[in-house]
C-alpha cells in the first residue's frame, strides 16, 4: 500500500479522497491554487503545496506544477478526483512516466473511452447495446451524411467525438437543417476539444439517464455495483441522483450490469468507472463511459456499503478487489442533492463569503462538503459547494429524510439551489419516479410561466 498520495484536485472531492487516505493510514499531499489557500482540506493535509494562481490553466490544469509537487514531497501516487485532469490520458501517461502511480485507468483506456466514436465501437464489440447511429465519425461527403440520417430516422443528434459534460451536441429535426448542424458542431468541437470529428445518433425523445458503477482490478476481476438514476438534470448537468433506479425491472438491470463488467475485462479496464446509458421503452443504449470517480458515487456507497474511493486506491496499489459480485447486495434507497452556489432558478453563479453554515444530521444523513462558516466561495471554479446524501430502507423514507435534511440546511451570505431541491422533494412527478432527462427543464419552464 502507498505511504503518501498527492490529491490533484480541489473542493469536496479533495476532502473525500483525503478522508479515504486517512482511513487507510496514508499521508496526504494537497495541491491548491491561491484562491483555495483557506480551504478545509488544505489545513487538514499532512503537506500542502501552492501550485499557482486562481485560473485553472495556471494551477489545477498545470501538469508540470502537479508533477513537481509530487516530486518534492516524495508522494508515491496521484489521485485526480473528478474534472480537471481526471480523464486526461496525457496526464495519466505523464504521471506514470514520472514514476508515480496514477489512481485511475491506464492511459490507453482513458483514450479509448474518451473518444466517443472509439468508445462506442468498443462497446459494440463487447456486446453492450448502443444508440443506433453512424458506425464512426461522419464523412465529409454531404450526400453520405444525408443517407446516414435517413437510415437512422429523424430526429438525430450530432455529437462531438471528444465532447463531454453536455457540450458539443446539436439536435436536428429536419433534413434541411442537417448539413449546417454538422458544420457548426465540427467547428465548435475543434475549438473546444481540439478534435473536429463528430458522429450521429438517433435522438431519443423521453429517455432516462441510467448509470452502472463498475470496479476492476489488475488481476482480471471486474464487478458492477448497481445502478443510479441521474435523469434530473438541466442542460445535461445533473443536480440530483438516486439509487437504485425506480421502476426498472431488476432482470434488465442485472443483464446490463453483467455486460458492463464483462466489457471491463475485454478492454482491460482498471479502477473505478461508470457506464452511462439512455433508457427508453425497456431498452438501454450506451452513450459514454466516465473513466473516473463520479460526483454521485456516494449514493452507490450507501446502498452497497462499499467505499469506492478506498477501492480505487487499493486497485492502484495492485491489490485485488475486496468483494466479489455475489457479495454485492443492494440495501435500501439513497438520494443525493448537489448544493450549488447559484441562483436557484436563474442558475447564475453566486460566489462570495458564507456567513452561516449549518449542516443537517439524523439517521441516514451524510454531507460531503469542503465549505464552512466564513468560507469564501471563489468565482473561478464549478459552483458546487457540497452534497447532501440520504439513505432509507425505502425510496419513500429516503425522500422524507431528504426533505428534513434540506429543511435543516442553512447557508447564508450567498445564494444556493436548496430552494429548488426543496420543491422537487414534494413534486408529484418526482415522488412517482421515472422522470425523463427533460423533466426538470419542463418543470422550470412551467414554473416560469405560471
Amino acid at each position: 500500500m502507498f505511504k503518501k498520495i498527492l490529491i490533484a484536485n480541489r473542493g469536496e472531492i479533495a476532502l473525500r479522497v483525503q478522508r479515504a487516505c486517512r482511513e487507510l493510514g496514508i499521508q496526504t499531499v494537497v495541491v491548491y491554487s491561491e484562491a483555495d489557500r483557506e480551504a478545509k482540506y488544505v489545513r487538514l493535509a499532512d503537506e500542502a503545496v501552492c501550485i499557482g494562481p486562481a485560473p485553472s490553466a495556471q494551477s489545477y490544469l498545470h501538469m508540470p506544477a502537479i508533477i513537481s509537487a509530487a516530486e518534492v514531497t516524495d508522494a508515491e501516487a496521484i489521485h485526480p478526483g473528478y474534472g480537471f485532469l481526471s480523464e486526461n490520458a496525457d496526464f495519466a501517461e505523464r504521471v506514470e512516466k514520472s514514476g508515480f502511480a496514477f489512481i485511475g485507468p491506464r492511459p490507453d483506456s482513458i483514450r479509448l473511452m474518451g473518444d466517443k466514436v472509439s468508445a462506442k465501437q468498443a462497446m459494440i464489440r463487447s456486446g453492450v447495446p448502443c444508440v443506433p447511429g453512424s458506425e464512426g465519425a461522419l464523412p465529409d461527403d454531404p450526400r453520405e451524411i444525408t443517407r446516414i440520417a435517413r437510415s437512422i430516422g429523424y430526429p438525430v443528434i450530432i455529437k462531438a467525438a471528444g465532447g463531454g459534460g453536455g457540450r458539443g451536441m446539436r439536435v436536428v429535426h429536419t433534413e434541411a437543417a442537417l448539413l449546417n448542424a454538422v458544420t457548426m458542431t465540427r467547428s465548435e468541437a475543434g475549438a473546444a476539444f481540439g478534435n473536429p470529428a463528430v458522429y450521429m445518433e438517433k435522438f431519443l425523445l423521453q429517455p432516462r439517464h441510467i448509470e452502472i458503477q463498475v470496479l476492476a482490478d489488475t488481476h482480471g476481476n471486474a464487478l458492477w455495483l448497481g445502478e443510479r438514476d441521474c435523469s434530473m438534470q438541466r442542460r445535461h448537468q445533473k443536480i440530483l441522483e438516486e439509487a437504485p433506479a425506480p421502476g426498472i425491472p431488476r432482470r434488465l438491470i442485472e443483464r446490463i450490469g453483467a455486460r458492463c463488467a464483462d466489457a471491463c475485462k475485454k478492454i482491460g479496464y482498471r479502477g473505478a468507472g461508470t457506464f452511462e446509458f439512455l433508457y427508453e421503452n425497456g431498452e438501454f443504449y450506451f452513450i459514454e463511459m466516465n473513466t473516473r470517480v463520479q460526483v454521485e458515487h456516494p449514493v452507490t456507497e450507501l446502498i452497497t456499503g462499499i467505499d469506492i474511493v478506498v477501492e480505487q486506491i487499493r486497485i492502484a496499489a495492485g491489490e485485488k478487489l475486496t468483494v466479489r459480485q455475489r457479495g454485492v447486495h443492494l440495501n435500501g434507497h439513497a438520494i443525493e442533492c448537489r448544493i450549488n452556489a447559484e441562483d436557484p432558478y436563474k442558475f447564475t453563479p453566486s460566489p462570495g463569503r458564507i456567513t452561516m453554515w449549518h449542516t443537517p444530521g439524523g439517521p441516514g444523513v451524510r454531507v460531503d462538503s469542503h465549505a464552512y462558516a466564513n468560507y469564501f466561495v471563489p468565482p473561478n471554479y464549478d459552483s458546487m459547494i457540497g452534497k447532501i446524501i440520504v439513505h432509507g430502507a425505502t425510496r419513500e423514507q429516503a425522500i422524507a429524510r431528504m426533505r428534513i435534511a434540506l429543511s435543516e440546511m442553512v447557508v447564508d451570505g450567498i445564494q444556493t439551489n436548496i430552494p429548488l431541491h426543496r420543491e422537487l422533494m414534494v413534486d408529484a412527478r418526482f415522488i412517482e419516479g421515472g422522470t425523463s432527462i427533460h423533466y426538470l427543464e419542463e418543470y422550470l419552464a412551467a414554473r416560469h410561466t405560471a
